[in-house]
């Protein structure tokens, strides 16, 4: 019976995206990872997650989808320093810190196309869109004439 129950709430009250999309925790130390911190959008056609990432490049960030539908962002947190041509140059001070490594795992849910997912890092935002697959067709009922 209570089989019943749960497939019935879960065709009235399907999970939100604030269900499904939950970061998972890093099992390494703070001091050694960063959180980067995201606002998730959820439009009809796609998933939009735009992140902070000051100071790195696009090529310093990875984002990739693992066990199918874990979108997984990192950075190295290296910074290159700007190095001078001239001899005798050197750094008077250094009081920028170079970005800690950082790392989000988010889970994406089912409705997600993991094959069309892109990514872009502009002004120090990460715009990660994920697209949604189509909603499934509706089951037609057709009335047959009985003779």
């Amino acid at each position: 019976m209570s089989t019943v129950v749960d497939v019935v709430s879960q065709l009235l009250f399907p999970e939100t995206i604030e269900r499904l999309v939950i970061p998972s925790r890093s099992n390494e130390s703070s001091e050694n990872r960063g959180s980067i911190p995201v606002d998730i959008l959820d439009t009809p056609k796609e998933y939009i997650f735009y992140m902070d990432v000051p100071g790195l490049s696009k090529s310093d960030i990875q984002v990739t989808v693992e066990d199918e539908n874990t979108l997984v962002i990192r950075s190295n947190g290296k910074r290159k320093r700007e190095e001078s041509e001239e001899e005798g140059c050197k750094y008077v001070r250094l009081e920028r810190k170079p970005p800690l490594k950082l790392m989000r795992k988010f889970k994406l849910p089912d409705n997600c196309n993991v094959s069309a997912i892109t990514a872009k890092c502009e002004d120090g935002v990460l715009t990660v869109v994920v697209e949604k697959l189509p909603p499934p067709s509706k089951a037609k009922t057709v009335k047959v004439a009985i003779s």
